[in-house]
């Protein structure tokens, strides 16, 4: 059996813009807004992928300065062009080593990134290391076991239809952590206090089922890379059958739901 982190592509800037950061973009709005962060802070963001929460922060949260991160160096490029802002500077770098002082920054955030990061509790620790004791920590996370993006559960549902074995690879069952009491539990694990979990939801739109299907043939993140593996006739069955669910006149519209989290630095 193929590893369930084996389509995991992640160096992708525009396929991954089209499959996800368009999405990402309408959460990370929201986050922000939730988040009610304090003006002039110092920023870290963990994980910055396109640039998606990037771009909320510059725009709703008034940064003094914002350091994004992310280990892939293709996101890092991508996002560096896409922001215009002299607040926001960009580095290749890894959750578990972030490149930072002590105690330097007033807000550390991540948006969809902290499920794909190996070990949770030591992530939770260095960002907890970087900030400020009076700072604030926060996250958000797909809702994966709750079938939180509409879009993809439809997407392996059908693929596990045709081989039942692709039940192994879904987000659900990798990220079984990504609900409020594994999130509560995470936090409290990690020695946050004044731990907020809330649910954020938005709507994901396709004109039609050719527009829904385009971004699973990109290979940018697992269901995508999954089907560019498959073989040609493999794939057509699945896309016949996901067409058979969704029906090929749109538009197509599906509920995409994650969980933000916010919390303090335990004293």
């Amino acid at each position: 059996m193929i590893g369930s982190a084996a389509f995991d592509a992640w160096s992708a800037g525009d396929s991954y813009e089209h499959y996800m950061g368009r999405w990402s973009r309408l959460v990370a709005a929201k986050f922000v807004a939730w988040l009610s962060p304090p003006d002039q802070a110092a920023w870290l963001e963990i994980g910055c992928g396109t640039g998606a929460l990037t771009a909320a922060i510059l725009a709703g949260a008034v940064p003094r300065s914002l350091l994004s991160i992310d280990p892939s160096a293709d996101f890092v490029a991508h996002a560096r062009a896409a922001t215009g802002d002299k607040r926001a500077r960009f580095e290749v770098a890894d959750a578990l080593n972030l490149p930072a002082e002590p105690a330097s920054f007033d807000v550390v955030t991540s948006g969809l990134v902290l499920n794909f990061v190996p070990d949770r509790p030591a992530a939770l620790a260095e960002m907890q290391r970087v900030m400020k004791p009076d700072g604030l920590l926060s996250f958000y996370v797909w809702d994966y076991p709750g079938g939180g993006i509409g879009f993809i559960r439809q997407f392996w549902l059908a693929a596990i239809e045709i081989d039942p074995a692709a039940a192994e690879l879904g987000e659900d069952r990798r990220f079984p952590f990504c609900t409020r009491e594994g999130l509560l539990a995470l936090c409290h694990e990690a020695g946050l206090r004044d731990v907020v979990i809330a649910p954020v939801e938005i709507e994901t739109r396709f004109e039609d089922f050719e527009a829904f299907w385009q971004p699973f043939t990109l290979g940018a993140g697992p269901a995508p890379g999954y089907c560019m593996s498959l073989a040609e006739d493999h794939r057509a069955r699945l896309k016949t059958r996901l067409a058979e669910r969704l029906g090929e006149a749109g538009p197509i519209s599906l509920l995409a739901r994650a969980w933000m989290a916010k919390a303090s630095k335990q004293h």
